[in-house]
């Protein structure tokens, strides 16, 4: 799909503190990296559903692993790119580079072993503050793209803008 590998800027940056700039979905990871990990965590509970445990964790992995690659790979065509730019704040957004993209893909892996690890309290308690955390540092979060996606609102982007 003619994604570069690294930021046209050719500088590599381990975090960018940004949602909306150049190098947003360009570098390693991003306040997006941490969404993220929440898609790992629910591949996690979908696989769960569905096995309840009777599959190998190496077969869950790499059902979880293909599923946040498709997603990369229908993240990144044009519809979904231009869908992005029309119903959310994210009007600069241009498709993320292989290399955001990989460790995108790392992140939901992470995702998928916390959740494999931890608690059913304990992830829940990750979901809740990493949701509140990014609507309050950010405006944005998981639960806001997946509204803006399906059904955008005006208000809500407003507010995403600093309105």
């Amino acid at each position: 799909m003619g994604r570069s590998f690294f930021s046209k800027s050719g500088i590599i940056k381990l975090w960018v503190n940004q949602t909306n700039g150049p190098e947003t979905s360009q570098q390693v990871a991003d306040w997006y990296s941490i969404t993220h990990m929440l898609h790992g965590i629910a591949l996690y509970f979908l696989i769960w559903l569905v096995a309840r445990r009777k599959w190998r964790l190496g077969f869950c992995m790499l059902l979880a692993i293909a599923a946040e690659a498709a997603w990369e790979i229908f993240e990144n065509c044009p519809y979904t790119i231009n869908r992005f730019r029309a119903a959310t704040a994210a009007d600069g957004y241009y498709g993320d580079s292989i290399l955001n993209s990989f460790f995108d893909s790392i992140f939901s892996l992470a995702g998928f072993f916390l959740a494999r690890y931890l608690p059913a309290w304990a992830t829940i308690l990750f979901i809740v503050i990493t949701e509140v955390g990014l609507a309050l540092a950010v405006r944005d979060n998981l639960t806001l793209n997946i509204i803006m996606l399906i059904h955008p609102f005006e208000s809500i982007k407003h507010w995403q803008m600093g309105g």
